[in-house]
């Protein structure tokens, strides 16, 4: 467990020293992969669905994700 609290805090000394940039540009990385993995799962759901059709449920997921968001803060207040 040591070694793993020890990877971590280099990984957080190596952010702080990234420019606001770099960190974005990181933290926007992030987000186009679990958009690509959240498409190849609808994907590997609906195999006949089009890319029209993917991207709709795609956005689906994403709407239904900040309502259950929303209804856990307001269960938490």
């Amino acid at each position: 467990m040591e070694e793993q609290e020890d990877i971590e805090q280099l990984q957080i000394e190596a952010y702080r020293r990234m420019t606001g940039e770099e960190r974005l540009r990181i933290g926007l990385g992030l987000f186009e992969a679990s958009l690509g993995v959240a498409r190849a799962g609808i994907r590997n759901r609906f195999p006949e669905a089009t890319d029209e059709e993917v991207e709709e449920n795609l956005r689906e997921r994403i709407r239904i994700g900040y309502e259950i968001e929303a209804q856990s803060k307001k269960s938490s207040s």
